[in-house]
Formats: structure tokens, sequence, C-alpha cells
């Protein structure tokens, strides 16, 4: 594979903005909580979770309260899968920054998939992923941190 080809395989953002922008319809609505002065995390609740994210909008971006938050995450392999069917939605917090959980896919964009899982997550993989299309199950665990674009 010429270098350029795999560079752009395993890229999946440019740069926050871009990033943001190309999935703010994508967008957890919640509250986020004040930080401590030099925190890099986010503290946001959005679909009866608490999530800490790591803060990619910059500092003093994050004002307390009322936010949309595009909520990033990358996909371990060897817990990713494709349901069968139908189940029900579900979202476990692991550790400081990860989750795992099941949900309906809402879209499948290049190297990442949005799945409804109690919120919207935006799901990059580095290995490729599951074929996958809009209304698919998948099962899913990401590695720390989660990383949050406010918008």
């Amino acid at each position: 594979m010429e270098f350029r080809a795999w560079r752009a395989a395993l890229t999946l953002e440019t740069s926050e903005r871009e990033f943001a922008g190309r999935f703010e319809e994508f967008a957890a609505t919640g509250v986020l909580y004040p930080q401590r002065e030099g925190s890099p995390l986010l503290e946001f609740a959005a679909g009866g979770r608490v999530l800490y994210l790591f803060d990619r909008s910059g500092p003093y971006a994050a004002l307390p309260g009322e936010a949309r938050v595009v909520v990033h995450g990358v996909l371990d392999p060897a817990f990713t899968r494709r349901l069968p069917g139908p189940a029900a939605e579900s979202l476990t917090v692991l550790g400081v920054s990860g989750v795992e959980g099941q949900g309906t896919v809402l879209a499948v964009r290049g190297a990442a998939v949005v799945v409804q899982a109690r919120l919207p997550l935006v799901l990059g993989s580095f290995e490729g992923l599951p074929a996958l299309r809009v209304g698919d199950w998948l099962a899913f665990r990401t590695v720390p941190p989660l990383h949050g674009f406010l918008l």
C-alpha cells in the first residue's frame, strides 16, 4: 500500500474543528460541570451517564451548563462486533474515560461509525470496521480516553 493511502486510512481527524463540524449532527446534548483549573478533562452528563472527556476544544472553551458535545472514542477491536439483530441499548462507563455497550448504527463514515447507545457516540477504528449499515446493531468497547468536541 502506498504510504499516503496507508496514512489516510489511519487518519480519524484532520483538525478538531473539521471533526466537530463533520459529526455535528450527532452531538450529544447534556450538562458540562465546572472543571478544575488546568484539567484536560470535561465532566459531561448525558444519556444518564457521567463521562470524563479529553477536552479537544482548547482551554477555557467549555462553560458550565447545557452543552452539545461530539463524543468520540476509539474502538477496541477485540470487543467490537456486529450483533445479529436488535438488542437493548446499553452504555457502561469503564475506568475514568472508557465505555462499553451496544446500540444501533446511525451512520458509517469511512473509519468511523456513529452508534446510538443512550447517547450518540462517534467511534473510530484503526483496525477496520465490521461490515455495517445504518440500522445494524453493534457491540463495542473503547480504549481510553474518550474525546469531547464542543459545539
